[in-house]
């Protein structure tokens, strides 16, 4: 074999390897990839349930019910809502009307979570969910709920 033959072997094995490898690596990252959804995007995507996802939004007021240790609750963008089933402790700043966001999976129309999160101060909401709430064209009128229940200071920056 003539070294040039040689030489173009070894290139388009190591590309083989390359390609390879970054499949690999691929596929092992969208096992791990976790997407934000908000309640009206999970409604217009069907398709969402086999995946493992982030919804976030407001804690429906009247939603929460616990029931030895699992707590289930309506999470809303304020156009749609989403049942979350959660086992285990909550955030001690969980409460309704408030922003959390919970990550899992979706399961015959419910989401079964295995992690919440929730605001840590009074001025705090997740990015994704102040994006999906002005997408929806509800940040006003929830900002303004806001100011009137004196979460937020009157005029604070927007």
């Amino acid at each position: 074999m003539k070294p040039k033959h040689r030489r173009l072997t070894f290139v388009v094995i190591g590309l083989g390897l390359l390609g390879i490898a970054a499949a690999l690596i691929l596929s092992a990252f969208q096992e791990s990839i976790v997407f934000f959804h908000s309640p009206s995007e999970l409604a217009k995507h069907a398709n969402l349930a086999e995946r493992r996802l982030r919804i976030g939004g407001l804690v429906e007021e009247g939603s929460v019910n616990r029931s030895g240790a699992t707590v289930t609750f309506r999470v809303t963008d304020l156009a749609n809502a989403v049942t979350v089933a959660y086992t285990g402790i909550l955030p001690d700043l969980f409460r309704e009307g408030q922003g959390v966001v919970a990550e899992g999976r979706m399961k015959d129309g419910v989401f079964v979570a295995d992690q919440v999160l929730a605001k840590h101060d009074e001025n705090y909401m997740p990015p994704e969910v102040a994006d999906s709430l002005k997408k929806s064209g509800q940040w006003q009128h929830m900002r303004q709920s806001m100011e009137q229940a004196g979460q937020i200071p009157q005029g604070a920056a927007r």
